[in-house]
């Protein structure tokens, strides 16, 4: 069996290159059906902002497929010259190939380390695969496998601990400050793109009540639907500053809207305790030397990003551990796929020489009948056992042996010249 992996990511290509490789719309089905007629192969493409990759595999001896083909594909498919592909692809065949899919799926070669969207894509990958059938057996144990070392990566070790996006950096701030949520008030100051992420994480707490207020009432409106709030006239900011437990402010004003006096009135008239402002504007909406720590804590996105670098350090010490597990796991599915593959032929081999070891034995029994006593005959055909046991470990092993070695050139295998030197049939 040859199993060949053909991609490019964003560690080799520019976003230019994979734009102009990537299987979008009616693409993937097209090329999946395409790539399994030319080739009479299995196929998986994974396609994603970040990389393009084809599994594909074939039967050694009856394929003509190799990397060079793969890349005449691509170039032709996409209408992209070869030289401008060639030099940013990276090729991994057998058992190289099973590893880089674990590592991909575990987010061990992601931009982000620890991010959980591939894990998706790849199993969207190999659903396509599946709805067009071009998954056979050996893509369907290995895409299996690959979701069973996503999972003991991301829950045997904290490689996908944290978050590390800014919105998401600042809600784990506040699940750090704030044990419940159903009666905390948020107040969204503002509507910029970063702050409507960040909203939307934010409503993931569940709280008890949403404000929204902009200097423009409609916008307010539009924002407070979106997300199941109430709009809040912007001349009552101080009023409703007063009353909420986290504020999100992100008004791209040029100055700052709550300066240090104006918040010291503020917090003269709060009761409910503290208050986390998440102040992602740039330039800062509220003055930094409002924040005390203790009942006024005020985060900007400097401060954001560097929760978020100190989250992706933090994963950055389970890479070895993921590592192993996926060194480990590519062994295993190596090993499982060598006793799938060789198990037939060992099968017909031992049945081989069982029968003719039977048929030897029985004859010189018959020559000597009467010349043994029984423990020199159960001598005899137990020394004709072990004969046969040694000579079936020779071939046995270098089937296992080979299975974690790349196939030849001309895609021959022991397991093709063992079915000729003993004549099996298929």
């Amino acid at each position: 069996m040859i199993l060949l992996d053909v991609g490019c990511s964003f560690r080799t290509t520019t976003v230019d290159l994979r734009e102009r490789l990537a299987f979008d719309g009616d693409k993937l089905p097209r090329a999946l059906d395409e790539l399994s007629r030319r080739y009479d192969c299995e196929a998986v493409i994974l396609s994603t902002c970040n990389r393009v990759e084809l599994y594909l595999a074939a039967v050694a001896a009856a394929s003509k497929l190799t990397a060079d083909q793969v890349i005449h594909f691509l170039s032709e498919f996409h209408g992209v010259p070869p030289e401008a592909i060639q030099p940013h692809l990276y090729t991994h065949h057998h058992g190289d190939a099973v590893r880089h899919l674990f590592r991909v799926i575990a987010s061990l070669d992601s931009m982000i380390i620890g991010e959980g969207q591939i894990a998706g894509q790849v199993k969207k990958a190999y659903e396509q695969a599946q709805e067009r059938g071009t998954a056979g057996p050996l893509l369907h144990a290995l895409f299996q496998h690959a979701r069973q070392v996503a999972r003991r990566v991301r829950t045997e070790t904290g490689i996908a601990r944290g978050h590390v996006s800014v919105s998401s950096a600042a809600v784990d701030y506040v699940r750090q400050v704030f044990d419940h949520f159903g009666d905390k008030t948020i107040l969204v100051i503002g509507a910029g793109k970063m702050g409507e992420l960040t909203l939307r994480h934010l409503r993931e707490l569940r709280p008890g009540k949403i404000l929204v207020t902009n200097r423009s009432p409609e916008k307010a409106q539009t924002v407070a639907r979106g997300c199941g709030g109430e709009p809040v006239l912007w001349e009552r900011l101080d009023e409703v500053l007063a009353r909420a437990d986290i504020v999100l402010s992100t008004t791209g004003a040029p100055q700052p809207i709550v300066t240090l006096d104006r918040w010291q009135r503020i917090a003269a008239r709060r009761t409910s305790g503290t208050v986390v402002i998440l102040d992602i504007a740039v330039p800062r909406d509220f003055d930094p030397r409002i924040h005390d720590g203790d009942q006024t804590c005020l985060f900007n996105i400097d401060d954001l990003k560097r929760i978020r670098e100190a989250t992706l350090a933090d994963r950055l010490k389970h890479v070895a551990p993921a590592e192993t597990i996926v060194e480990t796991e590519t062994r295993r599915f190596l090993k499982e796929w060598a006793r799938r593959r060789n198990g037939p032929v060992i099968a017909r081999l031992t049945q081989e020489l069982e029968t003719k070891r039977e048929a030897i034995v029985r004859q010189l029994l018959a020559r000597l009948n009467g010349k043994l006593t029984e423990a020199e005959r159960s001598y005899l055909e137990g020394a004709f056992r072990l004969l046969q046991n040694q000579f079936l470990h020779g071939p046995i092993t270098a089937l296992t042996e080979e299975s974690h070695e790349v196939p030849g050139a001309g895609g021959h295998t022991l397991l093709d010249a063992m079915r000729k030197l003993f004549r099996l049939q298929e």
